[in-house]
Order: structure tokens, then C-alpha cells, then sequence
């Protein structure tokens, strides 16, 4: 039997750094693709209070493709002091447009690899060009046994990159595996932030511990433990609203992958509040 989870209590200026919110001003804005039950602003908030989380970054997420209208207003109702966003746009988008963005909150561009992902591969180093002047970076998540594939796309941009969870590498061969060796590669390199969340979606030992991620989280560490990020990835868009998993969990999993608690607090306070431009 595994030991128990720890229960790691979150050091003040912890920052989970990828949830999505549903829900008003326009629920019609959401892309029938990809339907979701509303997950509105002061359920994230109660959240965050719950598990004692400073602050949050709201990501865009794909059932409102470019529309990051709800995502805006959750960053509003939380506020500057405590909240920031990543967006999709079109990649016309106007500077204007974007330094608008840019004030209420915005620090990054998604790009989903996925079928009904907003933004593609195919746009990357377009608006790569265009965010790296106001201080953005691009946020990626696509198929993990593809990163080699990435790997050399991210390296020419003129920005930073944030790989979602892990970089849903599977499983397979540890740390040996191909693509993640490729996203080790690019991470040594100081350009690309890793975020340590969802790893339900590669997992095959599961919960408490996701034990067969141990090893990668504490490579990463080894290599750049100031590029490391940490993320509760509220609410949970692949499990039903019966079966969502204890938000506490994914904190007390990084004190299992992370023992050591300067490394810790780097990865829940210092590195994010540097990326996202927290006092």
C-alpha cells in the first residue's frame, strides 16, 4: 500500500497557475464542441480560499475558442492583485487589442494541439513575434508523444513557452522516453516553463502519489527548478461533475514529488509570481 498523501500546506503567495472558469456574461459564446457545466468565478474563488491560494491565472479555455470574454471578467472580479489570465486570439489580432489585453491582466497566448483548439502549431511563431514585445509567452498543449516535434518550433520563438501538465508525455520508458527527453532538452535551456499539474492525464499508477511521475518531476527539478510551475487545473474538464477529484490532492502530491521546500516554494510562489508579473 502507498504511504498517504502529504498535506502540504500552501506557503503564502502560492499561485495555481492554470484553472479555467465557465459560465456568464454569454454562455452562447461556448463552442458546442466542446460543452461544459458552468464553473463560474466565486466557485474558483471558494476554491483557492479552501486550499488558502493566493492567486490564480485563468486560461482560456477551448469551449469559448477566441471569445475570452468570460475569462476577462474572472480576472476582473478577482482582481489585478490576485489574478491573472492567457487568452486566444485570432493571430490578426490588432497591437491595440492585444495592449488592451495586456492591462486587464493577460500575460500569454494559448495554442491547444487538439482537435477544436482555438490556435495551432501552424500560428505559433506569427503571434510568438507579436506577444514577446509585451512580455507574453505562449502556452502549449497537444499530444505528449509529439513534443519532439514541438521542440524545435519553440526553440526558434522569440518569447517564452509554458507546456501544460507535465507535457502529457506518456508514461513509457521514464525519463528515457524520446519526447520528454526533447522537452528536457528545450528546458535546460531557460525558455521553456513546465507546469506540474493534471497528472491524471498520463498517469497510469494513479492517485494519491501519480508515482510513475516521480521521476521526471525530480529531473526537472534538477535541471531548472527556477522554470518549474505548479497547477491545480480547476475544474477538471475531462471528469463528470460526480467524480472530480479532491483539489487538495494536487498539492499534496507536489510535496511527495518535491520534498524539499525551497524547491517547493519556488515552484508555487517565486517562478510564478516572475512569469505572470505578481508584486
Amino acid at each position: 500500500m502507498p504511504p498517504a498523501a502529504l498535506r502540504l500546506k500552501a506557503p503564502q503567495g502560492t499561485v495555481d497557475t492554470h484553472s479555467h472558469v465557465y459560465g456568464p456574461p454569454d454562455p452562447a459564446a461556448r463552442d458546442a464542441r466542446n460543452p461544459h457545466p458552468e464553473a463560474p468565478v466565486d466557485a474558483y474563488r471558494a476554491m483557492l480560499e479552501r486550499l488558502g491560494i493566493e492567486r490564480g491565472v485563468i486560461v482560456q479555455p477551448s469551449a469559448y475558442g477566441t471569445d475570452n470574454q468570460v475569462t476577462l471578467g474572472a480576472v476582473a472580479a478577482l482582481g489585478l492583485h490576485r489574478a491573472r489570465c492567457v487568452v486566444a486570439t485570432p493571430p490578426d489580432t490588432p497591437g491595440a487589442e492585444l495592449r488592451r489585453l495586456h492591462v486587464a491582466g493577460a500575460r500569454g497566448m494559448r495554442f491547444v494541439l487538439f482537435p477544436g483548439g482555438a490556435l495551432g502549431l501552424d500560428s505559433i511563431e506569427e503571434t510568438a513575434a507579436t506577444v514577446a514585445g509585451l512580455g507574453w509567452h505562449v502556452q502549449v498543449q497537444g499530444h505528449g508523444e509529439e513534443a519532439a516535434d514541438w521542440a524545435p518550433v519553440l526553440k526558434r520563438l522569440p518569447c517564452d513557452s509554458v507546456i501544460d501538465h507535465i507535457g502529457r508525455v506518456p508514461v513509457q520508458d521514464g525519463v528515457d522516453n524520446p519526447a520528454f527527453r526533447a522537452l528536457l532538452a528545450l528546458f535546460d535551456t531557460g525558455k521553456l516553463w513546465i507546469k506540474l499539474s493534471a497528472p491524471y492525464h498520463t498517469s497510469e499508477t494513479g492517485p494519491p502519489l501519480y508515482d510513475d511521475l516521480t521521476d521526471r518531476v525530480r529531473l526537472l527539478a534538477d535541471v531548472r527548478p527556477d522554470r518549474l510551475l505548479w497547477a491545480v487545473n480547476w475544474p477538471h474538464p475531462r471528469f463528470p461533475p460526480d467524480a472530480k477529484p479532491d483539489n487538495a490532492q494536487f498539492l499534496d502530491v507536489l510535496g511527495h514529488w518535491i520534498p524539499d521546500e525551497k524547491t517547493r516554494r519556488a515552484i508555487l510562489v517565486d517562478n510564478p509570481s516572475t512569469l505572470y508579473g505578481f508584486d
